[in-house]
């Protein structure tokens, strides 16, 4: 047997090894049956360890899945990782599944599955099902139950207003380790669960945004995967805390008003020895053909989608969360890597489906299965898909052909508008369609505008620096660029760091740079983000129609020459109605005149060109001049002060 490389503990708690493991079950066969056909999504409560009181007696009852083994055991600190110690139970159903109780086994104990598998193979592996793991480079698994007392019972009772697709949904995307450190220089110096309490969830509150969204949680070997090779589907990292007290985070973040979306990867997982690849000596969770089961990308294994046991387990995992972790969303990782067969693949290095296309169906039938679950046991939360293709109704509802997301992250918006942003203002005049383009297909999605991580990372530059001109225009550039953001249809996604606009990449080993609010540039951004957030929750017309042509319209889009573009917002009363007059020069527009149709008196309600955001704060409009020019039409023209590289709201 392999050295266990685990933490030592100052009190090792040891049983009597000479007593035998009990044949004991949670299962019957019902729920082995529906494990196996893949529709039993409440596996966290059969497989995994489980504290119990059998027969007057304490223990911890274990179960694991490993259908090629042909032998199991639990090893451990407390029988001093004796393979031959405490051997478990095979089902007589060809299940699969490895089974017994253990006495005096308590929580907190490391432990692993000494496997004995395919053609003598022995392995020693985590526990899937596992709550808690220990913190890396230790690599057991923890006996632990997720029992919390929640306090958050009002959010509870309320979040589908919170959580609906007419309501503002303004997310604020957040990696736990690097956002703030105890010390910045020292990349093992974490701020706990409980320390984020105090310090992130005010400032989330602070800022206005309506949702945190969390980089995986999920625990993971290695930090430089940012947590998307993750080896603990149904655990919180240790790297903070315990699950208890990440619990505690969220139960927070509710109480101030504030959602939950955590990230989710059921698309592949790594090949790391005390993981999931390989687990039982054969492929037990990824494909065995490798043009199906290896991601080159990510130098990782994809799961079978197709055998129901694993289909049970990921559709579990995501249950898992909404149910013992009361989360609002899951924004679901790498889909265009699921559906399609040939992703990222050359000709010959995949194999069409049985009808000769490119779609994976075993993995289309889990996504929808995976939709209809969550919204049948939670239908006031939120599943989100990163998906980067034109695959079709991705968040269409089932019944409609579509695949049941309830929104999915508009990346043809994001990188035609970092296009256009990243040009001199000069040259926009000749790529307005590519500015305008997002109107053409906005209403084939629920669409989220995700400026997120991804575009911060990998020698892309940070935000402010994608921005051309000199320090000043830099700022009004990216202020121009929110305010459209938050003024054009669809759910938001920020990335931490460029609310402040940092002034380096991000970077997973330090934190970030919140020095930088020291000075009025930062500052004003970040108060900037702060309104913009206040007015995408206090206008209705930018969030009751936000998904529906109605609540949107073109004003003016004959000013290509001078690169001024004007649209309207609309809610279910015109009253609410917003007219955004964009500015994508750094020429000031005094006098500059506007045909609308609706009331006769305007004012105006945001201006980025503020002095508070370290605009200029000489072109604004404190009174606005109207004329009227066709009362029949109810048509009026206003009188307008535009302010260069500037974004001003009407109401």
């Amino acid at each position: 047997m392999e050295k266990q490389e685990t933490k030592k503990y100052e009190e090792i708690h040891f049983v009597d090894t000479t007593k035998p493991v009990w044949n004991y079950s949670l299962f019957d066969e019902e729920q082995v049956r529906n494990f196996q056909n893949g529709s039993n999504y409440r596996m966290y409560d059969l497989l995994g360890n489980k504290q119990l009181t059998v027969l007057n007696t304490a223990g911890t009852y274990f179960a694991v899945w490993a259908p090629n083994a042909t032998a199991v055991s639990v090893i451990g600190h407390f029988n001093k990782w004796a393979f031959d110690a405490h051997a478990l139970f095979v089902r007589l159903d060809h299940s699969g599944i490895w089974e017994g109780f253990i006495p005096g086994v308590i929580a907190g104990e490391a432990y692993k599955y000494h496997i004995e598998g395919f053609q003598g193979v022995k392995v020693d592996k985590g526990d899937p099902y596992a709550h808690y793991w220990e913190k890396r480079p230790y690599t057991a698994s923890i006996t632990w139950d997720v029992n919390y007392k929640w306090k958050d019972e009002k959010w509870m009772k309320t979040r589908k207003k919170h959580n609906s697709l007419d309501a503002p949904y303004s997310v604020y995307e957040v990696h736990l380790a690097s956002w703030m450190r105890p010390d910045k220089h020292n990349e093992e110096s974490y701020n706990t669960y409980q320390q984020m309490i105090e310090l992130m969830v005010p400032y989330v509150k602070f800022m206005g945004f309506t949702h945190v969204e969390f980089m995986p949680v999920m625990e993971h070997p290695f930090d430089g995967s940012w947590g998307y090779q993750g080896t603990g589907y149904f655990a919180t990292t240790s790297r903070f805390g315990t699950p208890q007290d990440f619990a505690a985070l969220v139960d927070a973040f509710h109480q101030a008003g504030v959602g939950v979306i955590l990230d989710w990867v059921p698309s592949h997982f790594p090949y790391d020895s005390h993981g999931l690849f390989m687990f039982d000596g054969t492929h037990t969770y990824e494909y065995a053909d490798m043009r199906k089961g290896f991601h080159p990308d990510w130098n990782s294994y994809i799961f079978n989608y197709k055998r129901g046991e694993v289909k049970s387990f990921l559709i579990s995992s995501a249950r898992f969360w909404f149910e013992k972790l009361h989360i609002d969303g899951i924004r679901v990782d790498a889909v265009s890597s699921m559906l399609r067969l040939d992703y990222s693949r050359e000709e010959g290095e995949w194999e069409p489906n049985e009808f000769g296309g490119n779609g994976n169906i075993e993995a289309i039938s889990f996504i929808k299965d995976l939709n209809l679950t969550i919204y049948r046991d939670f239908p006031d939360v939120q599943t989100i898909a990163e998906e980067s293709t034109d695959w079709p109704g991705i968040s269409k509802p089932i019944h409609m052909g579509g695949l049941g997301f309830g929104m999915k992250w508009m990346m043809g918006w994001m990188h035609d508008t970092l296009d256009y942003y990243k040009m001199d203002p000069w040259f926009r005049k000749f790529h307005q369609d590519k500015f305008t383009f997002s109107m053409m297909y906005f209403y084939d999605e629920n669409f989220m505008l995700p400026l997120s991580h991804d575009e911060v990372v990998h020698g892309k530059s940070p935000m402010l620096y994608k921005m051309p001109g000199d320090e000043w225009q830099k700022f009004a550039n990216l202020r121009l660029l929110y305010s459209y953001m938050f003024s054009h249809p669809g759910a938001k996604l920020l990335f931490m760091g460029c609310e402040f606009g940092q002034t380096q990449e991000w970077n997973y080993k330090s934190e970030l740079q919140w020095e930088l609010l020291k000075f009025p540039s930062h500052l004003g951004m970040q108060q900037c983000i702060k309104d913009l957030n206040k007015l995408y929750r206090g206008e209705p017309a930018l969030y009751e129609k936000q998904f529906e042509k109605g609540g949107f319209e073109w004003v003016d889009l004959n000013r290509r020459n001078e690169s001024i573009i004007i649209f309207k917002r609309m809610g279910l009363k015109p009253k609410d109605d917003l007219v955004i007059i964009l500015n994508m020069t750094t020429v000031p527009r005094l006098d500059f005149h506007l045909t609308v149709k609706g009331k006769t008196k305007w004012k105006e309600i945001f201006n980025s060109d503020d002095k508070k955001y370290f605009g200029s704060g000489h072109v604004y409009n404190p009174e606005i001049a109207v004329e009227e020019v066709d009362k029949n039409e109810g048509s009026i023209k206003l009188s307008l002060n535009l302010p260069p590289l500037g974004a001003i709201i009407l109401k």
